[in-house]
This record gives C-alpha cells, sequence and structure tokens, in this order.
C-alpha cells in the first residue's frame, strides 16, 4: 500500500475506486469480469485501470490480497490455539470455504497450488497461502498428525479437490467438512 501514499490524490482515488468495482465485478462474474467494464464502472478509462494494473491477474491480485492476508493470518491464529493437526484441518477448512465463496479466489491462488514445477509465476497471494501451509503442515508432520512425507502444495492442492467436490454437492460446510476428515484420516502418519 505504500504505491497507494505516494500517488496524486486523483490517481490514489481512481485506483481505490478502481480496487472496490473490481472486487463487486470479480463477486458478481469471477475471474473473467469485463476489465473494460470495471473501468466505465469505477469512472475512468481502461488506459487508467491498465497504468495501476497491467493484467487481469494484477488486479485480481490486488482486489483480494487484504482477504488473502487475513487467510495466512489466521493459520497463525490457529496454530498458536490448536494442536497442529486441528489447526492445519480448520485453516484448510476455511481455505475450502472461501475458494467457494470468494469468485476467483481459486484462480488467483492456482500459483500456490501449481508449485514451482508447475511453470506458474508465483503471485503474493500465493507466496502467503503456501508459506501458511508450509508453517501448518510442518508443525503437523512434527506431531505425527500428517505423514512425514506429505508436502505442503499437495495438501493444497488436495484442498482444491475438497472445495470442487463440495461445490459439486451444494458446496456446504458439512461436506467440506466429511471430505477433509476423510482426506486427513487417509494423511495420518
Amino acid at each position: 500500500m505504500t504505491q497507494v501514499r505516494a500517488m496524486r490524490a486523483d490517481a490514489r482515488r481512481n485506483y481505490e475506486r478502481l480496487l472496490k468495482v473490481a472486487a463487486e465485478a470479480f463477486a458478481e462474474h469471477g475471474e473473467g469480469a469485463s476489465l473494460d467494464d470495471i473501468a466505465k464502472r469505477a469512472g475512468v478509462g481502461s488506459g487508467t485501470l491498465y497504468r495501476h494494473f497491467p493484467t487481469r491477474r494484477a488486479l485480481l491480485e490486488a482486489a483480494y490480497v487484504d482477504r488473502v492476508e487475513g487467510l495466512a493470518r489466521r493459520a497463525d491464529e490457529l496454530a498458536e490455539r490448536l494442536p497442529p493437526g486441528e489447526a492445519l484441518t480448520e485453516w484448510l477448512y476455511e481455505l475450502c470455504v472461501g475458494t467457494i465463496q470468494v469468485r476467483g479466489l481459486g484462480s488467483l491462488l492456482g500459483s500456490a497450488m501449481a508449485g514451482t514445477e508447475g511453470g506458474v509465476t508465483p503471485t503474493v497471494c500465493g507466496t502467503r497461502v503456501r508459506g501458511a501451509a508450509e508453517r501448518l503442515v510442518s508443525a503437523a508432520r512434527g506431531s505425527g498428525s500428517v505423514r512425514g512425507d506429505v508436502e505442503p502444495v499437495e495438501l493444497l492442492r488436495l484442498a482444491y479437490g475438497v472445495a470442487g467436490a463440495a461445490e459439486l454437492g451444494g458446496g456446504g460446510g458439512a461436506s467440506i467438512r466429511r471430505y477433509l476428515t476423510l482426506l486427513m484420516e487417509g494423511l495420518r502418519g
């Protein structure tokens, strides 16, 4: 956000308005929301949008960075108050719910799930989620809650699959909890 403070007042207003409208558009239409429509709804030209956000991914990330950083902080909060396996499971549950409820979030976090071998350039959001997963998985491995060979990126991919499966079945929290329970029981050391 230091970039925002260094902007002229009118540029800062445009930036903030673009972020607000983009978050609304992504919530309505998913990651494929029209960038031209976002610019128009924000009362700016397309050139202004692209000056601030050169790519769709940059706009998507800027619109959701606070939410993703909240998920990363939540991992640490859960780790402080729950045993490692429970903290990991609860965080994966919240990640799955967010992936279903926040259109475009799953796509944005794809870089965290692809891993370096996927050839995808990591985003700030992907890096934050992956870091949170690494901390939780490391603690869970150390406590014997999950097998020692479980990698954080594997759990992120599996959680993405759980979210997809739950969404197919209606997206309810009960489905997510059941699928995560089955998954975590299969990963015990």
